[in-house]
């Protein structure tokens, strides 16, 4: 009996590994100790199969994760900060009205284009995919893995195409340089502020808050240069940079319901808790210029008629930041560059029309009347000669440093303000003449009384049997260097540890004097070289006007910030 009993646990360890696949089923017994019987014992022993379970496919399990990495929720992650930043655009889109181009001028030679590009705008839009790109063939570890990085990225795109060629192509806003009616909103801004929300997303919030702020800062530079390059206007560069961040935010969100936790390599950064207890920041930013708007420069004497410039919206792009001693008070400093495109150009080309109008005009009553060996109108060859825009803006080089402060609302929420001084520099409008044509010589008498030339009598004029080609500044406008005060108001909401976004309104104040520079007949002195000689004698009869005007500038920018907490 003790042998049986014991085969018989020795048998149930043996079967206890597979308790899923067998079962033993045994009679209930009591032990009893009976003389002179044999007692018979036939266990009852069942033996039951179980089916394996087969574990269910995961259609995601290709992707890379993280143990210990935080699904995000869609809420948590949506700014929509995109939002006011297209809105913003809509409501810019008034300044075209107020600029009118004669893009059909039959004159080709007095049709006003710039002649200031740059292609490095082409290229910057792409630096948020190529920096991020490159960070993850580099093996640097962001928030997704490549599964993951790639469908998101994809998804930004595809949205944000759809965005902007709906609306180009609905919408028909002719550029600023006439030559395509698709300018709003700006495809290159677009794609550039996706790209920076994607280095943003993947490495800014996961790694280090210095990947946003230049994936930020160049794209908000390539707005910049398009709206420069006169491919675009500040509309459409605020709509884009709108679009991209909306488009970006909204695929990632699509990506946190479809993929949930799956392809998640790293969590947030651990950072601040709020920008209120630590206000100290750096951002990027770009915003709209308003105030003066209008230099009217007086007539320099009888015989001229007063010039007038009027002004479109002003873009303005700066940086700045701010040391805080407590949560209150701190020190910082800002640089800004604020272009302010000229608008209406039909007045400078009805001047340069005019001027040459003129003086064709007067050449054939010579070559009529005159009776000259040489045939005046050739000394111009319209074919030839032009007139260009070598820079229509003028441009504000600011810098500026002062007090801060901060206002604590909630842990959220914050209002700014601060006390700058600064210095400004201009860089100056200029539009350039090209002329060419026969040089001319002249035969004449001269009446010289006290120095002075009293009287010119024109004996003949011939083609001196040479060309001439000349460029010089037809007009120019500029603005001397000063100082200036500043201050501003601003309310800061954190939306994530380190990351804050900010709308602003600041004031400028300073004391300029303006500088206008007209000389449309300075071609005249090396056509005619016969009249360097009469203006070595004194004779100035192709004088420039220079008109000067002093002015109080009041100017307003009013902007976004992407702002980085430290």
């Amino acid at each position: 009996m003790k042998k049986l009993l014991l085969v018989l646990c020795l048998f149930g360890v043996a079967l206890s590994g597979f308790a899923e696949d067998l079962s033993l089923t045994m009679p209930e017994m009591k032990p009893e100790l009976v003389y002179g019987e044999t007692m018979d014992y036939s266990p009852e022993l069942s033996l039951r199969v179980m089916p394996v379970a087969t574990p269910a496919t995961d259609k995601w399990s290709w992707m890379n994760t993280n143990p210990g990495v935080k699904p995000y929720k869609v809420m948590d992650d949506l700014t929509f900060v995109g939002v006011p930043v297209f809105i913003a655009g809509i409501i810019a889109k008034g300044e075209k009205k107020n600029f009118a181009q004669q893009y059909q001028n039959k004159h080709a030679n007095t049709r006003l284009l710039t002649n200031f590009k740059t292609g490095i705008d082409d290229y910057t839009q792409y630096f948020g995919p190529a920096m991020t790109l490159g960070l993850k063939i580099c093996g640097v570890e962001g928030r997704s893995d490549w599964g993951r990085f790639l469908a998101s990225a994809a998804m930004s795109y595809g949205i944000m195409a759809g965005f902007v060629n709906g609306i180009k192509y609905t919408a028909k806003e002719m550029r600023p340089d006439g030559s395509q009616a698709n300018s709003w909103p700006s495809g290159h801004t677009a794609t550039s502020f996706v790209g920076a929300t994607i280095l943003h997303k993947e490495y800014g919030l996961t790694v280090s808050p210095w990947y946003s702020i230049a994936g930020y800062g160049v794209a908000t530079a390539t707005g910049v240069m398009r709206v420069l390059n006169n491919r675009h206007w500040v509309s459409d560069v605020l709509s884009g940079a709108g679009i991209g961040i909306m488009s970006t935010e909204i695929a990632y969100a699509l990506s946190d319901v479809l993929f949930k936790g799956r392809g998640l390599l790293r969590n947030d950064l651990e950072g601040l808790v709020n920008a209120s207890d630590h206000p100290s920041f750096f951002s990027v930013s770009m915003g709209m210029g308003f105030g003066n708007k209008n230099l009217d420069f007086e007539a320099v004497d009888d015989n001229h008629d007063p010039i007038k410039m009027s002004f479109q919206t002003a873009t303005a792009v700066q940086a700045e930041g701010a040391f805080f001693i407590n949560k209150y008070v701190g020190i910082g400093g800002r640089l800004r560059v604020k272009t302010s495109p000229v608008k209406g150009w039909e007045n400078f080309m009805g001047l340069a029309k005019n001027d040459v109008e003129e003086t064709m005009e007067l050449l054939r009553l010579l070559d009529k009347e005159g009776g000259f060996s040489g045939t005046l109108t050739d000394m111009i060859d319209l074919e030839k000669s032009s007139f260009s825009i070598e820079s229509d803006h003028l441009t504000e080089f600011a810098a500026d440093a002062g007090l801060y402060f901060n206002i604590p609302l909630s842990d959220r929420f914050a209002l700014g303000t601060k006390f700058l001084v600064g210095r400004s520099i201009m860089q100056s409008l200029d539009i350039n003449g090209h002329f060419a044509g026969k040089v001319m010589d002249m035969t004449y008498d001269m009446t010289i009384h006290n120095g002075d030339i009293t009287d010119i009598d024109i004996k003949d004029i011939n083609n001196a049997g040479c060309d001439y080609d000349v460029e010089w500044d037809y007009l120019t406008v500029s603005g001397n260097n000063s100082t200036k005060l500043g201050t501003g108001i601003s309310l800061t909401y954190a939306y994530k540890k380190n990351f804050s976004w900010k709308v602003f309104c600041d004031y400028d104040y300073s004391r300029k004097t303006y500088t206008l520079t007209y000389d449309p007949q300075y071609y005249l002195n090396v056509a005619f070289p016969d009249l360097v000689g009469m203006n070595a004698l004194g004779g100035e009869p192709f004088k420039a006007e220079k008109h000067e005007l002093k002015k109080n500038v009041n100017s307003w920018v009013l902007g976004a910030s992407f702002a980085v907490s430290f």
